[in-house]
């Protein structure tokens, strides 16, 4: 390697100078992977089945903020976590309490935000208790309202007007609210780490692109 040093040259002014553009090269090389790789999840996590309000929770974060440096870093995350890691492994499932996990039927709807609905929220919902049924020879069990109506929505609701002398209110029926399981097990819809693998392997050619140029 040949140095040459110019007299008319200032060379603190030139080093500050190839040090801001080092500076501004390797903050956004950083950036655009990270972009790249939120995006990259974004459109994975859609694709594989988990619906848009999974592939948004995916964020970005960039240091230091509104400033170039050569210590520029980036954070890609999720703020699904346990869903995301779920899909991502191909977990199984199982209840908290070691005995059955409730999955909502149609007929449950959905809880506030859009939230899968719980038994309790069900029936602090509605004013209704749900009803075991236990299915004799079978891995599975039910919860299902009594005196029930659908909505136009195929929701469970209680079922209005007059008893007939017999007892049985008119045009009632028993819905089935939630299906009770022992355990889950979810399929494999991604495959993250790869992804940002791939992704991430592209900075040393940014960084080099953007140095030379």
């Amino acid at each position: 390697m040949k140095l040459v040093i110019r007299q008319d040259v200032d060379v603190a002014e030139m080093m500050a100078r190839d040090l801001q553009r080092m500076e501004r090269s390797h903050t956004r090389a950083i950036l655009t992977v990270a972009r790249d790789l939120k995006g990259a999840w974004r459109s994975e996590i859609v694709e594989g089945g988990l619906g848009n309000r999974v592939g948004n929770s995916v964020r970005s974060e960039s240091y230091p903020k509104g400033d170039n440096s050569l210590n520029a870093a980036a954070m890609v995350w999720t703020r699904a976590p346990e869903i995301v890691a779920a899909h991502d492994q191909g977990t199984t499932i199982r209840s908290s309490s070691g005995v059955w996990l409730a999955i909502p039927l149609e007929a449950a709807g959905s809880g506030r935000f859009g939230r899968r609905m719980t038994p309790l929220d069900f029936e602090r919902r509605t004013g209704q208790r749900l009803r075991f049924v236990y299915r004799q020879n079978r891995r599975s069990a039910l919860l299902v309202l009594d005196d029930a109506r659908l909505t136009k929505r195929g929701q469970a609701r209680r079922k209005g007007g007059r008893r007939r002398k017999d007892g049985v209110l008119t045009g009632a029926q028993t819905v089935p609210v939630f299906l009770l399981v022992p355990q889950v097990k979810l399929r494999k819809r991604t495959d993250l780490i790869p992804t940002a693998e791939a992704v991430t392997d592209r900075i040393p050619g940014l960084l080099a692109n953007w140095l030379e140029g």
